[in-house]
C-alpha cells in the first residue's frame, strides 16, 4: 500500500531582491521595498511531502531520518542566513518564495521520494513546487466581510426555506470570508518570480476585496441579483473576475478557495476540466490504496 506523508520544518532567514545589472532606481521600481538594503527577513515554514509503499514497520520513510535529512541539507544551512549569499543557486536566480521551494526540492530529491514542497513565507503567502522544471504555484490569501441571503428569486419564501434553511431568512446574514488565490506559471530564471506579486495583490484587492467587502452581495453586486450567492457561486464569480487580468500578468489562475466559515469551504480549479480533476482524484485513490 502506498501513502503520502508530510514533514514540517522551519527556518528564519533574510533575503533581498536586487539585480546588479539594474540601477538602484530600476531595482526599486521592479521590486519595491524588497530591494532595500541589506534585506528583510521571514520565519519560513516548510512542508516536505513524500510518497511510497509502506514498509514492514508501517512507514513510508522513518520520519526521524527524514528530519535529519531536511536538517542536514536545508534548514541547518538556511537558518539565520542571508539567502542571497548562502547557496550558489541564489546568485543566478533570486531567492523568492517559489524559487526557494524549487531549490529545496533539488537539494532533497537525491535523498527522499518527494511529491511536493510547500514553503510558507508568512501565513498569507506561500509557494508549492512539484518537480516540474521551472513550473511552480504561488498562493496569496486575503479576506473580506459580506452579507448574503440564499434564496432564488423565482421561488417563494417557503420553498427557499425548504432548500436553504435559515440562510433564506429575508434580512440575510454575514460571514468573514477567507480567500486564497493560487496562480501557476514558470519561474523567471533571473528574477525568481512566476508573477509580479505586487501586481497580483493589487488585482485581487481592486477586483475582489474592495468591491465585495462590507456589501450585501444580493443587493450590491449585480452578478448576484439573479444568481444565489452561495460560497460556490461566489468562488465562481471571483474566478471569472480574476482569470483574464492574471493571464495578462503572464500567469494562469489555478485555484480559488473560499472559506465561508470554519465548517464550510469550496475550491474552484480554473485551469482544469472536471475530467482532469476526476482523473487526479483517481490517481490519488490508487496511490493511497
Amino acid at each position: 500500500m502506498q501513502c503520502i506523508v508530510n514533514r514540517r520544518a522551519q527556518f528564519s532567514a533574510s533575503h533581498r531582491y536586487w539585480l546588479p545589472e539594474l540601477s538602484e532606481a530600476e531595482n526599486t521600481q521592479r521590486f519595491g521595498l524588497c530591494a532595500r538594503t541589506p534585506g528583510h527577513g521571514h520565519n519560513y515554514v516548510l512542508y516536505v511531502s513524500l510518497a511510497g509503499e509502506l514498509d514492514e514497520y508501517g512507514m513510508v520513510q522513518n520520519l526521524s531520518e527524514v528530519k535529519q535529512v531536511i536538517k542536514r541539507e536545508v534548514t541547518s544551512q538556511l537558518d539565520f542566513s542571508h539567502l542571497n549569499d548562502v547557496w550558489t543557486e541564489f546568485q543566478q536566480t533570486l531567492p523568492t518564495t517559489e524559487n526557494i521551494a524549487r531549490v529545496i526540492w533539488q537539494r532533497l530529491a537525491p535523498y527522499l521520494p518527494l511529491v511536493r514542497i510547500q514553503l510558507f513565507e508568512h501565513p498569507e503567502l506561500w509557494a508549492e513546487y512539484q518537480g516540474n522544471g521551472m513550473e511552480a504555484y504561488l498562493t496569496l490569501s486575503t479576506h473580506f466581510s459580506a452579507a448574503h441571503r440564499l434564496a432564488r428569486p423565482d421561488l417563494s419564501y417557503e420553498e427557499n426555506s425548504e432548500i436553504y434553511g435559515k440562510c433564506a431568512r429575508p434580512n440575510g446574514h454575514g460571514h468573514n470570508y477567507h480567500l486564497e488565490v493560487t496562480v501557476k506559471g514558470d519561474i523567471d530564471p533571473r528574477t525568481g518570480m512566476l508573477v509580479d506579486l505586487g501586481a497580483l495583490q493589487q488585482i485581487v484587492d481592486d477586483l475582489v476585496v474592495e468591491p465585495l467587502d462590507h456589501t450585501f452581495l444580493n443587493k450590491d453586486i449585480a452578478y448576484f441579483a439573479e444568481i444565489v450567492p452561495t460560497a460556490e457561486n461566489i468562488a465562481v464569480y471571483i474566478s471569472n473576475v480574476l482569470r483574464s487580468p492574471i493571464q495578462e500578468l503572464g500567469a494562469t489562475l489555478h485555484k480559488v478557495k473560499l472559506i465561508e466559515s470554519p465548517n464550510n469551504s469550496c475550491e474552484i480549479y480554473c485551469d482544469q476540466t472536471v475530467q482532469e480533476i476526476s482523473d487526479q482524484r483517481s490517481e490519488v485513490r490508487e496511490l493511497v490504496h
